[in-house]
């Protein structure tokens, strides 16, 4: 879909222009590449958040380096070699493999203009200082902490199978994860039901016909998971399901968990205060819209909230009031289209442009403007002047 947006890049890229600002004079704008860009992408979408920054940057007219994860390397070249088979110059994209080397690389030399980078806040916050030291363009998304707030009226089984495919799809490994559920007044009634939902899912293979839940992408993530898992429940959070200690068939050493459920959770405990990246739902019970607008807003990160309901008055004054950057209404992961943009806010991300969309156009381009003066009596028509045919 980036893709195919950016084939009108020609529109997107169009300036402005005012005549006649003073006598004789205009002024118009354009937009120019800025040269040379870097792209740092994560394990977890090893194609698609690449295919958010080169399409744009290339469309844009700028050469784009794209370092890939050094977990799955193999997307990425693909994706450039899909680029070199299509007819783009040599050169023009190139893939630089490796680990905190490379990055280093792409963020301090001065010949690469504009950094993106897609990943944890702790690794982000260095990509963007280093950038900005260096006096680079840097957009940088980073983590989250992504709540659904179910009401009494919501729509039961559209909120249960919404909240556990968000929580749990891909292991629970993307920033849109909902990894937070908060039950209001009544609703929390529906937790039950939840919990026997999410057993039904299937722990399996990720190329595995049936496979509901694939592996975490390390024995590292696994057991971090898992040590957070436990410190919540040793921190006096309940334990609904506990998916630890998972086995596939054919694959003694793979790294599964199952769908974890943990209720009773408060901000304090680890399961909340860190971006957990596995198949965990904490669960948080409040009295009110009001009081689940507060406990939200509280957090830190601003990536991507939802709310389940049937009441348009509590959905609007939820978008109104709610400090998040990309909310869905009976949504649960409310990932804008291209023609949009990516509008994480708040500790979820750092640099003023988000990603796709007009504002990642500006991104990776540098405004011009001019400011022209032509006098209509300097206009010879004597012999000596140019003459134009009709042809």
């Amino acid at each position: 879909e980036v893709v195919e947006h950016c084939l009108g890049m020609p529109t997107l890229m169009m300036g402005e222009a005012v005549e006649q600002i003073s006598r004789d004079m205009d002024t118009f704008t354009i937009r120019q590449p800025l040269g040379v860009v870097g792209g740092i992408a994560p394990f977890n979408f090893p194609a698609m958040i690449p295919l958010w920054m080169m399409p744009i940057a290339l469309g844009t007219g700028n050469a784009f380096i794209l370092k890939p994860s050094e977990k799955v390397p193999s997307a990425g070249m693909m994706i450039v070699k899909l680029a070199i088979e299509a007819g783009f110059p040599k050169g023009i994209v190139s893939v630089l493999h490796g680990g905190k080397d490379a990055a280093d690389f792409i963020c301090n030399h001065p010949a690469i203009r504009a950094v993106s980078f897609v990943g944890s806040s702790l690794v982000g916050r260095a990509i963007y200082d280093m950038c900005t030291k260096a006096g680079k363009r840097v957009q940088c998304n980073m983590g989250a902490k992504n709540h659904a707030v179910v009401m009494p009226d919501a729509n039961k089984e559209q909120a249960i199978n919404g909240i556990l495919g968000a929580a749990f799809g891909a292991a629970g490994q993307r920033c849109m994860a909902i990894s937070v559920c908060v039950f209001v007044g009544s609703a929390s009634s529906f937790l039950p039901e939840f919990v026997a939902k999410a057993k039904e899912y299937r722990v399996g293979h990720g190329a595995a016909e049936g496979t509901d839940i694939g592996p975490v992408i390390s024995q590292a993530s696994l057991k971090r998971i898992e040590q957070i898992i436990q410190a919540s429940v040793d921190a006096g959070a309940t334990l609904d399901l506990d998916g630890r200690g998972v086995k596939v068939e054919g694959f003694d050493k793979g790294n599964f968990i199952g769908p974890t459920i943990i209720s009773g959770v408060t901000t304090s405990m680890p399961c909340y205060k860190e971006e957990v990246f596995g198949p965990v739902l904490s669960v948080v019970c409040v009295d009110s819209l009001e009081a689940a607008i507060h406990f939200v807003n509280a957090n830190d990160m601003g990536n991507g909230v939802a709310l389940f309901t049937q009441n348009g008055g509590a959905a609007r004054k939820f978008q109104h009031e709610i400090e998040v950057g990309q909310i869905g209404i009976n949504v649960p992961v409310p990932v804008p289209l291209p023609f949009f943009c990516w509008s994480s806010s708040k500790g979820s991300i750092l640099g003023e442009h988000h990603f796709y969309g007009k504002s990642s156009v500006h991104f990776y381009t540098q405004i011009k403007t001019s400011v022209c003066r032509w006098e209509f009596k300097d206009i010879q028509s004597d012999a000596g002047a140019m003459h134009f045919s009709g042809r």
